[in-house]
């Protein structure tokens, strides 16, 4: 029926707007973090190695690399000299939160194969993608679709209309990862999961930077540290570049219009500088006018 062609052209506007908001993502980070040709170098490097070896292991690696390849080839660059920040986290209260990070990033896995309960998966399940995103909440894009999609949790057309239109609303990695535990099947889901999935997302982060606060000063100030930060920024790119390949654009761009419209909706966002969520909007209308035609 008609309400049914124009509710399956929305959703595919959806995917197609998710392609131009990764795109504009990237796009910035890129500008800012790969200034030059080693940085790039890294980044494109780092997105072949994420496509030809798609797993969470293979993140991590290719992140460690790219810190490597800093600290030794990107040491000549001028370093900045950051001005110094007025922590006083006590570091005993740092050390208590790396105990616990550490423990519930062993401890979750090992807990889920005696005690095969979803809600403690999906804890699980959000708390290893909060501890593994570096650069942003895009970088959880990837992550997340590995683990949600393929144990059939959410579907993928779930998994990335839900991406997209969570850009509509401020701080979209916690409107989405919220979206992903009401979602989600089998129970818990609904308001339950949601909120399960949106603490266990963003915990990891509250608990690294409280550790790492007593110690930032010191670590910003070694040349080598930042050297290696910038080539790690760099693989961020990389893997960005890669998630917008896969899973975002296999899944949407199918036909020249979908091509054209992320790339008005790209146009609307980089130089028109339209916020996202009328860019969201326009392209979830402009799809079920299509899906009409």
């Amino acid at each position: 029926d008609i309400h049914g062609v124009a509710q399956a052209g929305w959703l595919h506007g959806l995917l197609v707007v998710a392609v131009a908001v990764v795109a504009q993502a990237m796009w910035g980070m890129a500008t800012k973090l790969c200034p030059d040709r080693p940085r790039a170098t890294i980044a494109v490097l780092a997105a072949i190695a994420i496509l030809l070896w798609p797993v969470a292991i293979g993140q991590i690696l290719i992140l460690v690399i790219g810190g490597l390849l800093g600290w030794r080839f990107l040491r000549t660059t001028e370093i900045a000299k950051p001005a110094l920040l007025p922590l006083a986290v006590p570091r005993s209260l740092a050390m208590a939160c790396w105990t616990i990070f550490g423990a519930l990033l062993i401890g979750l896995p090992l807990l889920r194969l005696v005690m095969p309960d979803q809600a403690l998966a999906l804890f699980d399940t959000f708390f290893r993608t909060g501890s593994l995103v570096f650069g942003g909440g895009h970088m959880v894009l990837p992550l997340l679709q590995r683990e949600v999609v393929p144990t059939g949790w959410v579907t993928n057309d779930q998994f990335l209309t839900g991406y997209a239109a969570a850009q509509a609303v401020p701080g979209p990695l916690f409107t989405f990862s919220a979206y992903l535990g009401a979602v989600s099947k089998p129970a818990p889901n609904g308001w339950v999961g949601a909120l399960i999935a949106l603490v266990a997302i963003f915990l990891p982060s509250f608990l690294m930077v409280i550790g790492i606060l007593p110690f930032w000063n010191r670590l910003r100030a070694i040349e080598a540290f930042q050297s290696a930060l910038r080539g790690i920024n760099a693989a961020v790119v990389g893997i960005l570049l890669a998630a917008l390949y896969q899973p975002i654009w296999t899944s949407a761009i199918h036909a020249p219009i979908d091509f054209a419209l992320s790339l008005l909706a790209f146009g609307l966002l980089v130089i028109w500088k339209v916020p996202p969520w009328i860019v969201v909007v326009l392209a979830a209308l402009s799809g079920a006018g299509l899906s009409l035609l």
